[in-house]
């Protein structure tokens, strides 16, 4: 059993350094986190959201932006998109693929951000997400595993950590980049708290 939770460790601490070393992936993280700082700095909105683990992730960073993440301070605009009423409501009418488009259109606003998370890059309801984010003028900030042409070309910017054959290791990557994402937000309002 050692040996293989040695191996879970060795697998995730690989998949880390080969994200410190890929310098565009990096500089995207810098952009997204521009974008989204920028937003806030403007009285904007950043909206999250992601299927199965992504959507806790989505959950994860909104609640930490309007709550603490590491002191006390003021809250943030995010919402996750994540409302089981509106989901179920939506997938039911119009299909599992809009529950997050049509919120977009029923809350965002020009200047907003849509904050994506999709392992695949290539999720169904990410992807309306994004094109409704497009014709609302919101910024789309995409997290992915995987390279993913529709997507990629609806984004803002587009982070893509490649982390093995698995949804898991990406995962990992992407909870590591919304935790720097609130750090730098942070960081830019809250520079007392550093």
């Amino acid at each position: 059993m050692k040996d293989q939770i040695k191996s879970s460790l060795t697998e995730a601490q690989s998949a880390l350094n080969n994200l410190l070393a890929n310098d565009e992936q990096l500089s995207n993280i810098e952009a997204a986190a521009k974008v989204l700082v920028t937003a806030l700095e403007n009285g904007h909105t950043i909206f999250s959201c992601g299927n199965g683990g992504s959507m806790c992730d989505a959950m994860h960073f909104a609640e930490e932006l309007t709550g603490r993440y590491r002191k006390n301070r003021k809250g943030h605009a995010a919402v996750s998109i994540s409302d089981p009423s509106h989901i179920s409501c939506v997938a039911n009418d119009f299909g599992y693929e809009y529950i997050f488009s049509r919120y977009l259109e029923s809350h965002a606003n020009a200047g907003d951000v849509l904050l994506g998370i999709s392992t695949s890059g290539t999720s169904k309801n990410v992807v309306e997400a994004a094109k409704a984010a497009q014709k609302l003028g919101v910024h789309a900030v995409i997290l992915s595993g995987r390279e993913a042409e529709e997507l990629q070309a609806l984004a803002s910017v587009y982070i893509c950590t490649k982390g093995g054959d698995f949804a898991d290791r990406v995962q990992e990557l992407h909870i590591k980049i919304l935790h720097i994402f609130i750090e730098l937000i942070e960081r830019s309002f809250h520079p007392e708290n550093y």
